[in-house]
């Protein structure tokens, strides 16, 4: 019978084809058996190159497995420090190679350029990106769902949510709706036309700019989701009518690949899912994967302190005090050193953190009339209205449409009145001091106060300012009375006792 692997034709007393293959003669199909290992050699590392040109050509990546991945934490509102740590992590994840970078976001959203930096940085990632929604009670809220989206693995753990990611600079009250076809008016009930040759159709609601902010928003936001697959109209809901949902609903819905309850879990669901990384097909594998958390610098740290609205506007009062104390007491450095410091960190504060400059210059005229109430008295109406011009402006300052960005009223009031308390007793000392005079030499001696040591009559010892001085009196003085300096000569003060300043028996027998 014909033999399927030799083609040919069993002869007698063989049994089946494999007896043609049997290791019986030294020479099988015309070659030595060296000669034939080596061959199936050449024949394995051909297939072995054939099947990776074939992985290359079909686009599929081998796994990651290098046992390492990053983990980077968005905690808090998303300013551009925070934007720095996060695509910092990114970079060093690509350097050293790393498998996997996790994001876990608790964030209640922040500004929209550092948003923009973060998932520009996550698109570009060589490394597979997973976002993690935790730990329970954790949002992702605003920016947040922009980078959750964007995610190569979006997940989140039980009782979180995401969404509103609607822009706040169309916050306000809802437009009303557009009329339709048929809630056009009948003939008779049709409004008069307006005279105005300029009269615009207000009946949308919204400018041109609005909606050009949404528009770019849910195209935005709607790209994001179709890279990876997702729900691309719950995307536009979240940015049109500031939907929200829970962790159940956007896995039912196709918003998040998956639930976790604790990293471990996370990691355990992800290995062996396939991503597109870079249009390329890649395997993540978590298997024995060692996870180092990136804590941030304290660079990092420091910036994020500084661009928080309660600590720039204390930078803004420690200036100008620093400044005003500096401008009293020339010479003095150390204040206006510190106001200087303080107002440059202000700055830097003021340009990262969304800010309405009308609101710090109404702080800066509210400062400016508590300083007045100290020059011109007027019964409290100024400094009555600096402190109100103070509040006012710290409000208005910072946007609390902005998730993260917003200050509380009871920081501004209670603030305002101690710093207009503060700053008016400063400037009252300030002035009392420069009233005073000289404060050293012949100008601080004389007419100064002292107090008799001694019964004298001429010659005679007085205590004035902490010392005990030579004095000379035409009059008689009586020890413990008062005596006011009319000269100085040499180290002799020249005394009158004054009137009414003797003291009684009892105190002279004490």
């Amino acid at each position: 019978m014909p033999c399927p692997l030799l083609d040919q034709k069993a002869g007698p007393g063989m049994a089946d084809c494999a007896s043609l293959l049997a290791p019986r003669p030294a020479i099988i199909d015309g070659m030595s058996v060296p000669e034939r290992a080596g061959r199936g050699g050449i024949t394995a590392f051909v297939g072995a190159v054939l099947v990776t040109v074939f992985a290359a050509l079909s686009g599929t990546a081998p796994a990651r497995a290098n046992g390492l991945a990053i983990q980077v934490d968005l905690q808090g509102a998303l300013g551009v420090a925070t934007a720095e740590y996060i695509i910092g992590g990114l970079e060093e994840a690509a350097q050293r190679d790393a498998s996997l970078v996790i994001i876990r976001i608790d964030t209640p959203g922040g500004l929209v350029e550092p948003m923009r930096d973060i998932v520009q940085a996550i698109l570009a990632s060589p490394v597979p990106v997973a976002t993690y929604v935790s730990p329970g009670g954790a949002r992702a809220d605003s920016a947040g769902t922009y980078i959750l989206l964007a995610s190569h693995i979006a997940a989140m753990a039980p009782t979180t949510h995401i969404g509103a990611a609607t822009p706040v600079s169309l916050g306000g009250e809802d437009p009303p709706e557009r009329p339709t076809p048929f809630d056009r008016p009948s003939p008779g009930d049709e409004e008069p036309e307006s005279d105005e040759p300029d009269a615009i159709d207000r009946s949308s609601g919204d400018t041109a700019m609005e909606r050009k902010v949404m528009n770019d928003a849910i195209a935005y936001i709607r790209g994001l989701a179709e890279t990876h697959g997702r729900n691309a109209e719950w995307a536009e809901s979240a940015v049109r009518d500031a939907a929200t949902l829970t962790a159940n609903q956007a896995l039912e819905q196709n918003v998040v690949d998956l639930i976790a309850v604790d990293r471990g879990e996370l990691l355990a669901a992800i290995h062996g899912r396939e991503v597109n990384l870079n249009n390329v097909p890649t395997v993540i594998d978590t298997e024995n994967l060692q996870v180092e958390v990136l804590e941030p610098s304290w660079r990092i740290k420091l910036l994020s302190t500084i661009a928080s609205p309660e600590i720039a506007l204390l930078l803004v009062l420690v200036g100008i005090y620093g400044l005003i104390f500096e401008g009293y007491n020339p010479g003095a450095i150390v204040p206006g050193v510190v106001g200087v410091i303080a107002l440059l960190l202000a700055a830097y504060a003021l340009q990262v953190i969304p800010v309405n400059y009308a609101g710090l210059a109404l702080i800066i005229v509210g400062i400016a009339m508590i300083v007045a109430e100290a020059f011109l008295p007027s019964f409290g109406a100024l400094g009555l209205g600096g402190i109100a011009a103070f509040v006012f402006g710290a409000i208005m300052m910072f946007d609390t449409g902005v998730p993260g960005f917003g200050i509380s009223i009871a920081f501004v009031v209670t603030l305002a009145v101690v710093a207009g308390v503060f700053l008016f007793l400063l400037v009252t000392y300030l002035l009392r001091l420069q009233r005073r005079g000289a404060v050293s030499g012949r100008g601080s001696i004389v007419g100064g106060t002292g107090t008799a040591m001694q019964n004298f009559t001429g010659p005679g010892r007085v205590w004035l300012e902490g010392e005990a001085w030579q004095a000379f009196s035409d009059a008689p003085v009586v020890k413990g009375q008062s005596v006011l300096v009319r000269d100085l000569d040499g180290l002799i003060i020249i005394v009158e006792p004054l009137p009414d300043s003797r003291p009684t028996h009892a105190e002279m027998q004490t």
